[in-house]
């Protein structure tokens, strides 16, 4: 029945204007047929005759254009409140709120533009209360991570002012307060890359180049503490590999797993990095002989800040594998990882090609 009314509603002025041009025909093929029998009837009859058709006609046309005026007033009127009706809702930002979208008619089709648009405003509004979750949970995380440092330092330089040291427990004491101030900066510079990473202020600049030459350059770091535990470091990689890659980031983002790979691999260990390239793919892979990751912490080691039960001891605040994954997803890579509990980890890097 609805439908029935929108089509009429639709197409008022076409039924209006085909009823106008047969009864407008009519009329005057009726005073055309008076017009003729003029000879045979009455002069003035047949033309009070006419006169009344004339008047038939202008009174029938002003009572049509009365009809269709009140009948658009009132269509005009409905359709106002029902917009209205929603933009109240919208404003006042009611839930489930009823579309009609299932009609052939301008109110239907202005209906389903609202909800697309309440659509895209909800979907704004979810992602500003999640980036405004995930700016309080970073705030909460530096300051916890931020603050053990600072106390230490604070801890050690009251202990200095206020106490007479020996000299060698003083230079212990600025040992360890040198110790602190680097692991400080070394967070702060980590958090900015994290930052800027998240907020893309650095753009990833991929260029085709050697992979093995981005290899090295991620070892370079990380040659002196593998060597003062004695871990045998074995690179596979041909030296014609060449990727389009950012070379200075994902030189970062190795660096960061195998620094990793460093400090949970025991003395004497072995860390293996095999570069294949596939068809679409180039993958890395960076094996190591360390204590291996839980099965159910897999799924959170690249979280920001995230430390497994028993790597507590560990010295680290886990950002590395955070930022490794943020370097690689934004250059068309993923991460993956298999483990197993005290024989080591696998960490595949995949590069687009």
């Amino acid at each position: 029945m609805n439908k029935m009314k929108n089509f009429i509603l639709d197409k008022m002025h076409v039924i209006f204007i085909m009823f106008m041009l047969v009864f407008s025909s009519s009329i005057i093929l009726t005073i055309i047929l008076k017009l003729n029998c003029i000879n045979t009837y009455n002069f003035k009859k047949v033309t009070n005759e006419i006169l009344f058709l004339i008047i038939c006609f202008v009174v029938l046309v002003f009572s049509i254009c009365i009809i269709g005026v009140m009948l658009i007033r009132n269509e005009v009127k409905n359709f106002s409140n029902r917009i209205i009706e929603i933009i109240e809702k919208i404003i006042n930002k009611e839930e489930n709120i009823e579309f009609n979208i299932n009609e052939e008619s301008l109110l239907s089709k202005l209906e389903n533009k609202f909800k697309q648009l309440l659509n895209i405003l909800d979907n704004d509004r979810n992602v500003y209360l999640k980036e405004k979750d995930s700016i309080k949970s970073l705030i909460s995380d530096i300051s916890h991570q931020i603050k053990t440092p600072i106390t230490n330092i604070a801890m050690y330089n009251d202990t200095l002012i206020e106490r007479e040291l020996e000299k060698e427990k003083e230079k212990i004491f600025l040992r360890n307060m040198r110790f602190q101030v680097s692991k400080l900066e070394w967070l702060v510079q980590s958090l900015i890359k994290m930052s800027r990473l998240e907020s893309n202020i650095i753009a990833i600049n991929k260029e085709e180049t050697f992979l093995k030459d981005t290899i090295t350059d991620s070892l370079k770091g990380i040659y002196l503490k593998a060597d003062r535990k004695n871990i045998n470091l074995v690179v596979s990689c041909c030296d014609e590999i060449k990727l389009c890659h950012d070379k200075k980031w994902t030189s970062e983002a190795i660096f960061n797993i195998v620094e990793n790979a460093v400090k949970y691999t025991d003395v004497n260990g072995t860390i293996e990095i095999s570069v294949d390239k596939w068809d679409l793919f180039t993958k890395i892979d960076i094996k190591d002989t360390g204590i291996g990751i839980e099965v159910t912490e897999i799924n959170n080691i690249f979280k920001r800040f995230f430390r497994g039960r028993e790597v507590i001891e560990f010295e680290g605040v886990g950002i590395g594998l955070y930022l490794a994954n943020e370097i690689i997803t934004k250059q068309g890579g993923y991460i993956k990882v298999k483990s197993k509990k005290n024989e080591g980890s696998t960490f595949s890097i995949f590069l687009s090609n």
